[in-house]
């Protein structure tokens, strides 16, 4: 082979394994804006197919056991998702990953997560925020879709979520602002 020839395959190579790469960061940025899907419409069957079925879910809380298996998790969730009918209320959510951790069949990610609720219009009552951090372990299987198989939560200060950086290639919700920003908007309409 000649030099250039040579040259030529491996920049060929380095540009499809970035393609690659940039593939991968894609399907796992999906996963926020599916469960961001989730609570909005308040439907843990919309991540279902997120979860593998031996995942785990380290919920906050000193007290509270851990969650194993997917359909005990989306459980989980769905109890969740009641309350907040039973207000008549609704939920907006965001994430914001600060770091990746990629290999060719795991990942793991961490970040913040803001939680926004809103309260039926007739209680009067303030829209409320809570945030927390996260981490959680991504395998792809055999069908090449990537699925949680760790979940972890735990509670942060909302400044946390809004101070974090944005990163190339990696999830960065931006719908939000911050409260006392909102608040400011919705009273001057």
């Amino acid at each position: 082979m000649t030099f250039f020839f040579r040259i030529s395959l491996l920049l060929t190579s380095l540009v499809l394994s970035q393609l690659a790469w940039a593939d991968e960061h894609q399907a796992l940025n999906r996963h926020y804006q599916q469960f961001i899907t989730a609570f909005t419409q308040l439907d843990a069957q919309l991540i279902d197919k997120l979860y593998a079925d031996n995942a785990c879910y380290l919920p906050e809380g000193e007290n509270e056991k851990i969650i194993l298996g997917k359909s005990d998790i989306l459980a989980l969730h769905q109890q969740f998702f009641h309350r907040i009918k039973q207000k008549n209320a609704h939920i907006d959510m965001d994430f914001r990953v600060v770091e990746r951790q990629l290999g060719t069949d795991k990942a793991t990610d961490v970040g913040y997560f803001l939680v926004r609720f809103h309260p039926a219009a007739e209680t009067g009552e303030a829209i409320s925020e809570f945030a927390g951090k996260f981490v959680t372990v991504l395998e792809k299987h055999a069908d090449k879709q990537w699925y949680l198989t760790v979940d972890s939560s735990h509670k942060a200060e909302p400044n946390l979520f809004f101070s974090a950086k944005q990163h190339d290639k990696l999830y960065y919700g931006d719908k939000f602002t911050p409260l006392s920003d909102y608040a400011n908007h919705e009273s001057s309409r």
